[in-house]
């Protein structure tokens, strides 16, 4: 079941827009934004960014270069504080953490974040994982071990490296990496896991492991993930957004998204006839 609002033309900018949010009892909302806008300066770089994300369910925000998708992703957790003026709603299981009050380093940890690049820490394998769980009060060797380990199997990175956890992890692989930060989020049991391009930097491989891990994962999270990759989209994702110029313009099922895409602009870009 979906919410739908068809398609329409917005009367202040004039583009066809087909927007069709989530609706399933057994996939509750858990996360939407209501009116988001996001300001660079004066410049407006994301408009009317509404969207709502299903529970458990794993959603690709796809569009050009330059569209706002990361900057709506970055948006959610308010990773653009210090560069970028929000306004709207940022509604976490019906709280607006868009809000002064909101604790930032809690909501963080309940919607955590895997960056472009991987960016593991200068510590061993073992301390990447265990770092931000000491940070949280967890100080007992036996309970690191048993935490630093589940972080590890979830992220598939355990069997590779639970013979040498103290060697360094800036030796590992682009996608062994990239598979550890994705142990180190969920190290803090978030609910929501944020990932922004998490596989551009991989080989084929490692892109197929990642995303073995992530369809795994979405059992126990809600995965958002920016991506330009329309066959990774295709895989992994129950939803697709389509931006284009800071705007959501499509939003659907993946498979309607895919095959039977409402607006022309959205047609042409996932068919590779955009631009």
């Amino acid at each position: 079941m979906f919410v739908n609002n068809d398609v329409q033309t917005n009367a202040n900018d004039m583009l066809e827009r087909h927007i069709v949010q989530p609706n399933d009892p057994q996939h509750p909302i858990v996360l939407a934004t209501e009116d988001l806008h996001v300001f660079y300066g004066k410049s407006e770089a994301l408009f009317e960014g509404d969207l709502q994300f299903a529970q458990n369910q794993i959603t690709a925000l796809i569009g050009p270069s330059g569209s706002g998708k990361s900057t709506y992703l970055r948006s959610l957790n308010r990773m653009n504080d210090r560069i970028a003026t929000v306004k709207g709603r940022i509604m976490y299981r019906g709280v607006d953490v868009n809000q002064p009050d909101i604790d930032v380093y809690e909501m963080r940890r309940r919607i955590g974040m895997v960056f472009q690049r991987p960016n593991p820490f200068a510590k061993s394998i073992y301390d990447n994982v265990a770092f931000a769980l000491r940070l949280r009060g967890v100080t007992g060797k036996k309970k690191l071990d048993e935490l630093v380990e589940v972080s590890l199997r979830q992220a598939a990175l355990w069997d590779q490296v639970k013979d040498d956890l103290g060697r360094s992890a800036l030796g590992l692989s682009g996608g062994q990496a990239q598979r550890l930060c994705i142990a180190r989020a969920i190290a803090l049991k978030p609910d929501i896991l944020l990932l922004d391009e998490p596989a551009s930097a991989l080989d084929p491989v490692s892109t197929s492991q990642l995303e073995d891990t992530l369809l795994k994962l979405k059992e126990q999270y809600t995965i958002i993930i920016v991506t330009h990759n329309m066959q990774q989209a295709a895989r992994i994702s129950e939803y697709t957004a389509f931006f284009n110029q800071g705007r959501v313009l499509e939003y659907d099922t993946t498979s309607h998204i895919f095959t039977n895409p409402r607006v022309q602009i959205t047609s042409d870009y996932v068919s590779g006839n955009f631009g």
